[in-house]
């Protein structure tokens, strides 16, 4: 994607299912889950940069003893800072190996010598960086089973019914957030469930010490969950510990956020991608299971795992930017995936250049688009080995071999035509001198595009708001005088906010929603932005079960490619030599090429849950009404 839009958190959880004394023997340490578990959240590093955040749990320590530890950092090098803050108390040890390489004395005497662990990566969509909100989030007790560790990928639409049911239950939370909404909506019914079975085990005569351990080997974690979750609308993977041990990763009913595990006799791995279990523990695709919609991996302290529903599965709408974007590339369904969105596209960028393939060059925006590129390149390929056949046909027996040698030798013109400066990008801030910057965020390899003959066709992830389009990449590439310049996006244009997860909340930001607000004041249409907005207004007060998303009627009136021709308008720079062309891929395509991951509401706006039609609606109330604020 040439413009950055941050995304969802990444979450981690290693289970050890022996005691730390087999991995020192196995594995020549028992920092073996701790290291795993750097490994997991390294790798998902894409997934969060504003925070991260680890705690662990220790099994069987006496009364007096720290067994939760924790440490969060809010800094740019947040990973790299936790691991040196846990690294740093082990160090003091080094030179007394007698002492750091027995686990006995270490699990006694050093933090995050532990059974059980929970990593986090953070991406702040509510702008909020402070070190409060990087998870993992506590809830602390007495009582360990009471005491809850919670980090998460999620949002939540409905934040305000949420924390209004707390306080009818007489809570008072601490700050209005779906992070603490969603700590003590869980720790509520957490509480309840203990308290259930304290009065149970206490009416059959049992002290208290005794009742204590009772409660930790038969908590229903399926229960908690399922009590506390009846009433939540988003998209969410969220992974708990408990203090005596138990723990879950939980899934919304739409699979909306992603989670995989994977299960051996020696461990348990949760993480939010797969080829990150697979990278870390050498294991083939086959070993890695999906944490399914609706359900909740349940680890049990004394081992005992099970895959539980939790909420009704519903129709699966896994979010599809996590196939055509975020998630690494290296997962083999994704790879497929991305590929199969450049192939889509092949036509349609043909025709762009009225099939003029001679006097073309393709290429791909750096470099998460190259996957796409690679599937562009096989479609047009393909169409050429048609065009060739056709040919050869054609001209039958009678084809000479310098006609022969002309017609096997049509390809695809392939060059690496933009080079992104890494370094310049990180640099790059907010700042009045920021758009001479953005200016220079990309190199281009010039000679290889023929001055004011040949096209460029380049192909991008998405296409959001725009503004590195317009700022940067298009000037860029005018500087090689290509006679028109086509920027193809492997996602559908981006219409509607993104209330799951990813920071794409506001209406007026998205280039396709001022595309048609233009139109439709250009065609005399403007009535419709009026009405639009009055039965947004109308519905402010309803139950978010019965609104409707009004929003879709300020697209009606036009076909994809009147707005996609208006965005290549309002994107192309004031002094532009080149033509601007701008092709997006179709809702249909999508879906073939990511047949099982069907979340496209910010391109359709079909959200599946009744909280984003409320969200879109009031989006477009503050953009009318001139709020720049997020809806949700």
């Amino acid at each position: 994607m040439s413009e950055q839009i941050k995304h969802e958190c990444g979450i981690a959880l290693i289970r050890l299912l022996k005691p730390l004394e087999y991995y020192q023997v196995k594995y020549g340490s028992w920092r073996y889950g701790l290291q795993k578990l750097y490994l997991l959240m390294e790798k998902q590093h894409n997934r969060g940069q504003d925070g991260a955040g680890l705690a662990s749990v220790k099994f069987d320590v006496e009364p007096g003893q720290r067994y939760i530890d924790r440490e969060r950092s809010n800094s740019q090098t947040s990973i790299r800072d936790v691991f040196d803050a846990v690294n740093k108390t082990f160090k003091k040890y080094e030179s007394k190996p007698d002492l750091i390489d027995d686990p006995a004395w270490a699990k006694q005497n050093l933090p995050f010598a532990a059974e059980l662990y929970l990593g986090h990566l953070r991406y702040g969509t509510f702008g909020n960086h402070s070190i409060d909100y990087v998870h993992p989030v506590m809830r602390e007790n007495n009582w360990k089973s009471r005491t809850l560790v919670l980090a998460g990928n999620f949002n939540m639409t409905n934040v305000d019914e949420l924390f209004t049911k707390l306080v009818n239950l007489g809570q008072h939370p601490k700050d209005y957030s779906d992070t603490v909404t969603v700590l003590e909506k869980i720790g509520h019914f957490l509480d309840e469930e203990n308290q259930q079975l304290f009065r149970q085990y206490k009416n059959e005569g049992l002290s208290n010490k005794e009742i204590s351990k009772l409660i930790s080997d038969h908590i229903s974690i399926k229960k908690t969950l399922q009590d506390s979750t009846k009433d939540f609308d988003g998209g969410y993977a969220i992974a708990g510990l408990l203090g005596h041990g138990d723990a879950f990763v939980l899934r919304d009913p739409w699979g909306i956020r992603p989670a995989y595990y994977f299960v051996n006799d020696e461990i348990v791995v949760v993480a939010s991608e797969r080829p990150v279990i697979q990278t870390v523990l050498n294991i083939s695709v086959d070993d890695v299971n999906e944490v399914k919609p609706g359900h909740a991996l349940i680890i049990k302290r004394d081992g005992t795992i099970s895959h539980d529903e939790i909420r009704v599965p519903q129709t699966r709408k896994s979010c599809s930017f996590e196939r055509i974007y975020f998630s690494r590339g290296t997962d083999k369904s994704i790879y497929l995936e991305r590929k199969k969105l450049g192939e889509l596209l092949a036509l349609k960028s043909l025709e762009a250049v009225d099939f003029d393939y001679r006097n073309t060059v393709f290429s791909f925006i750096p470099n998460t688009a190259e996957t796409a590129f690679y599937g562009m390149v096989k479609g047009v390929d393909d169409y050429l080995k048609m065009e060739k056949k056709r040919l050869i046909l054609e001209k039958g027996k009678s084809i000479t071999e310098d006609e022969l040698d002309e017609i096997i030798s049509m390809r695809p013109r392939v060059e690496k035509v933009a080079v992104k400066d890494i370094k310049l990008r990180t640099f790059i801030s907010q700042d009045s001198g920021r758009n001479d910057l953005v200016g220079h965020v990309y190199d281009v390899t010039y000679g290889i595009v023929r001055n004011d003959v040949d096209n460029l066709v380049v192909i991008d992830d998405s296409i959001v708001r725009g503004t590195t389009l317009r700022e940067s990449i298009l000037k860029i590439l005018d500087r090689l005088h290509p006679r028109m310049i086509v920027v193809v996006s492997s996602s559908p244009q981006i219409r509607y906010p993104d209330c799951y997860g990813i920071d794409m909340a506001k209406l007026g930001d998205f280039v396709a929603f001022r595309a048609a607000i233009e139109l439709l004041k250009e065609t005399g249409h403007e009535g419709i932005i009026n009405t639009v907005y009055k039965n947004c207004k109308a519905q402010q007060n309803l139950p978010k079960e019965v609104i409707i998303n009004y929003v879709k009627d300020i697209y009606r009136p036009f076909t994809d490619e009147q707005i996609s021709d208006k965005i290549a308008q309002i994107l192309t720079p004031k002094g532009m030599n080149a033509q601007v062309k701008i092709v997006f891929q179709t809702i249909e395509n999508l879906h073939i090429a990511c047949p099982n991951d069907l979340g496209d509401w910010y391109f359709t706006g079909n959200y599946p849950t009744p909280g984003g039609n409320r969200v879109v609606n009031t989006s477009f109330i503050n953009y009318i009404e001139g709020r720049n604020q997020r809806a949700y």
